[in-house]
C-alpha cells in the first residue's frame, strides 16, 4: 500500500500566508498538511487550530510541540478541543525540543528523555479520558481529569532522530515522525525498532527549483523502506509548498 502524502508550511514563511496555502493545498488534493512549532517562529497549535478551520477535507499535523514549553494537562486541553472541534484530521508529534533554544527559555531539562517519557504518558492518559495522578521526576499532576476528552484520541507521535527516542516513540506513542530524512535506511531501521504496528512518518527535504520529476519513485522509495506516512518539505530559503503539493496531486 503506498504511503500517504503530505506537504509542510514551513515557519520560515509568514503566518499570514498559511491560509492562501492551506486552500492551495486542499484544492490540489493533498491528505496532509504539516506544522512547524520551532523558536521563535510560530506556534503550532495556534496555527494547526486556523488551518482545520480554513479547509473542510484536510488532516492536519504539528511537527512537533516541544514538551519542555507545555504542561501535560494543558497540552491535552489543547489538542482535545482541536479533536472534538475537528475529529479524525489531527495528528500531534511531541519532542524534546532543540536543547539550546530550551535553555534559552529557562526550559531545558537534565534528562530530556525522561520528560519526553513522563510529558507522552501524561498526555495520551489524559485524552484516553483517564484521571491523571502521578509525581515523576518533572511531571506531577493531582487527580487531573479532561472534562471533555475526544471521543477518539488523535494520534500521537513521537519527533525522533536518534535510536533512543525512535525506540520510545513505539513504545509510548502511535509512532515516530522522523525528521529530515535523506536515506531510505533510515527508515528502515526506525521500523525495525518501532515495531509493525507503530507509524513511521517521514519529513523528506525537496527543492522545487531541482525539479519534481522524481518526486513519486521517491515517495515509493520511502514507503517500501517502511513509512506509513511521506511529508515533503521545501528548502527554508524557499519554503511555499505550493508547488511540492502540486506534484504530489
Amino acid at each position: 500500500m503506498p504511503p500517504v502524502t503530505g506537504v509542510v508550511f514551513r515557519p520560515q514563511s509568514p503566518p499570514e500566508e498559511l491560509r492562501a496555502v492551506v486552500e492551495h493545498v486542499e484544492s490540489a488534493g493533498v491528505a496532509e498538511l504539516w506544522l512547524w512549532e520551532d523558536c521563535f517562529l510560530e506556534g503550532g497549535l495556534t496555527t494547526a487550530a486556523a488551518a482545520l478551520a480554513w479547509s473542510s477535507r484536510l488532516r492536519v499535523g504539528i511537527g512537533l510541540l516541544p514538551v519542555p514549553l507545555r504542561n501535560p494537562a494543558v497540552a491535552a486541553m489543547e489538542i482535545a478541543t482541536l479533536a472534538r472541534m475537528f475529529p479524525g484530521r489531527l495528528t500531534v508529534a511531541l519532542g524534546h525540543g532543540v536543547q539550546p533554544w530550551m535553555e534559552q527559555v529557562g526550559a531545558r531539562a537534565e534528562s530530556p528523555m525522561t520528560l519526553l517519557r513522563e510529558h507522552v504518558d501524561a498526555v495520551r492518559a489524559l485524552l484516553a479520558g483517564e484521571t491523571v495522578d502521578v509525581s515523576g521526576r518533572y511531571v506531577r499532576l493531582d487527580r487531573v481529569a479532561l472534562d471533555w476528552p475526544p471521543p477518539t484520541p488523535p494520534r500521537l507521535l513521537v519527533g525522533a532522530r536518534g535510536p533512543r527516542t525512535v525506540a520510545l516513540g513505539g513504545e509510548v506513542a502511535d509512532g515516530v515522525l522522523l525528521d529530515s530524512v535523506t536515506d531510505p535506511d533510515v527508515v528502515r531501521r526506525s521500523r525495525e525498532l518501532v515495531g509493525g504496528s507503530a507509524q513511521v512518518c517521514v519529513y523528506t527535504e525537496v527543492d522545487p527549483r531541482a525539479g519534481l520529476g522524481g518526486v513519486g519513485a521517491w515517495v515509493a522509495e520511502l514507503g517500501e523502506a517502511g513509512a506509513d506516512t511521506v511529508v515533503l518539505q521545501a528548502p527554508g530559503d524557499a519554503p511555499d509548498p505550493r508547488p511540492l503539493a502540486d506534484a504530489l496531486g
